[in-house]
């Protein structure tokens, strides 16, 4: 049997649940939320990639300036400045850093060329030679002066984003391939302060 007051009963409530907002602020939260959250962690990985970015920059122009204020180096020299290098880079130790010291002689040619003097190498927490000593180099055409001695400092890292980035190096939200070790790097070149050269009695 059809009831009327059953009928409008219905009606009211729909028109009173279609008048009703209170929901409304909930579910735009719930769309904005994301996009929120998305915004914030890649403003703040971008902040952190710049100021890691001027630390390996840093690294370079610290070390290299070290070791031009030096008469004379030994391996152990150049490995303990290359040790304060990395430390700039703190609190970031997502990855370690690379740093090769170069010192590169140039000849006393009307042609000059520029040859290793000797060379460092530190990669992750491993010191070592890199380039041999005669190795023919290059350096910039407007540094490459007859009978002079420069140093040069190469600083990389392959910087770990933290939103892929896992202590126990496992892929992590599948973002690794995307923003995984963004390559950065800086290469400076500084000549001697204190004499002509800085020679390397044990390299």
């Amino acid at each position: 049997m059809y009831r009327a007051g059953a009928h409008w009963g219905i009606s009211a409530i729909a028109a009173r649940l279609f008048r009703d907002r209170r929901g409304v602020a909930a579910i735009e939260f719930a769309f904005i939320a994301p996009v929120l959250l998305i915004m914030y962690f890649i403003t703040m990985e971008a902040s952190q990639a710049i100021e890691t970015s001027k630390k390996v920059s840093r690294i370079g122009s610290m070390v290299a300036d070290l070791v031009t204020q030096q008469t004379t180096v030994t391996k152990a020299d150049l490995d303990a400045i290359m040790k304060i290098g990395t430390s700039t880079l703190q609190p970031y130790n997502r990855s370690t850093p690379t740093i090769i010291i170069t010192g590169i002689q140039i000849s006393d040619q009307a042609s000059p060329q520029a040859r290793v003097a000797w060379s460092r190498k530190l990669a992750g927490t491993t010191y070592s030679a890199d380039a041999k000593k005669d190795d023919p180099t290059t350096v910039p055409s407007t540094l490459n002066i007859r009978n002079t001695f420069l140093v040069r400092v190469e600083s990389d890292l392959g910087y770990e984003a933290m939103i892929t980035w896992s202590a126990d190096e496992s892929k992590a939200l599948g973002l690794t391939s995307v923003f995984n070790k963004i390559p950065m790097g800086e290469t400076y070149y500084l000549r001697p302060r204190r004499g002509p050269t800085v020679p390397c009695t044990d390299c």
